[in-house]
């Protein structure tokens, strides 16, 4: 299985802070990472936020740190990724698109959704249990109305953004996007006026689209086909069975698959998606019934059980034992 620990950093991150007064160098230092980091095709997650978290360092204040990065990134310098999302038909295309394609350059994942008035995209992180820098979060955020601006030629505005964490100086955030920002929510989410999604690309290039769309996609299909599937799988259940049992569509539409395609996949790998739920269920219980900080009721429902007695039938088929007395024996120790 092809790492899934490996990401990219574009060039034009390296020429975007040299332009404004920091030396790559000082970034690679002060992460504590070698200085062929700058020429590195590809690093780690650890090592990405590292990076992320040095420049926030440097910048001093995270607001002026987005901003100023953001702005100055320039078009020529997009990865080729990128550059299918500016020359995008509108701004919906452009959006779809870099959901798409941010796949093949973890972490950072971003989900869609289109209500009457409004579509939130919301950031998530891909193939790791760490939260991105303050720094990376706002950047890609403000990346997304940048884009919508760049492609459309307009001033356009977010109608809300919400954060997780601090991120400097607000006022200044505000006045970047436009519009009320709201700290210590519980995801990181942009949202936007849903009309402003009909609105064209004035960067709008069908040519070049029909170069670069192929091999995308044909580069995607293959990094996906590389991965374990098995194990990418067992990821997004990790990350979505609180309170609810998803399904494979939901799951298949995360990896931006078909359900059958996925269920072909994990025959392939000798699984099913059936096979691979249960066993997510069965090693998170282990996992938050050794945490005594866990009623276990609230274990039931962590771990998509809408009933605690479907939880106890389900966990005696599992370990031959209730999870009262499993947690009674093994509190204290190490389970998984």
């Amino acid at each position: 299985m092809k790492s899934l620990n490996r990401i990219k950093v574009p060039a034009g991150f390296w020429t975007g802070i040299h332009q404004l007064g920091i030396a790559p160098q000082d970034v690679a230092r002060k992460a504590r990472l070698p200085l062929t980091i700058i020429t590195d095709q590809s690093v780690t997650t650890d090592q990405y936020f590292a990076i992320w978290q040095a420049y926030s360092d440097l910048i001093d204040d995270t607001a002026e740190g987005i901003i100023k990065l953001t702005t100055v990134f320039e078009t020529a310098h997009y990865p080729p990724a990128v550059l299918a999302t500016y020359h995008a038909r509108d701004y919906r295309d452009a959006l779809k698109r870099m959901a798409r394609y941010k796949q093949m350059c973890p972490p950072e994942s971003l989900r869609i959704n289109e209500g009457d008035e409004d579509c939130t995209i919301e950031l998530d992180w891909l193939y790791t249990e760490q939260s991105g820098p303050p720094m990376l979060v706002g950047i890609t955020l403000a990346f997304l109305l940048e884009l919508g601006r760049r492609g459309t030629g307009q001033p356009l505005t977010a109608k809300f953004v919400e954060f997780t964490h601090s991120m400097g100086d607000i006022s200044a955030l505000e006045a970047y996007f436009g519009c009320h920002i709201r700290i210590g929510a519980n995801c990181n989410r942009l949202t936007l006026r849903r009309c402003d999604l009909d609105l064209p690309f004035v960067s709008y290039n069908e040519e070049l689209l029909e170069i670069l769309t192929p091999v995308l996609d044909k580069s995607l299909d293959e990094q996906q086909h590389s991965r374990s599937i098995t194990e990418m799988v067992k990821w997004i259940l990790k990350r979505s069975l609180s309170g609810g049992r998803p399904d494979i569509q939901i799951v298949a539409s995360e990896l931006g698959m078909s359900d059958r395609t996925l269920q072909r996949r994990l025959t392939e790998e000798g699984t099913s998606f059936k096979h691979l739920l249960t066993q997510v269920r069965h090693e998170l219980s282990r996992v938050y019934l050794a945490d005594p900080t866990f009623d276990i009721k609230e274990v039931a429902f962590m771990i998509g059980y809408e009933d605690q007695n479907s939880f106890y039938r389900a966990f005696r088929l599992w370990e031959g034992d209730t999870p009262f007395n499993w947690r009674t024996k093994h509190l204290g120790t190490s389970t998984i």
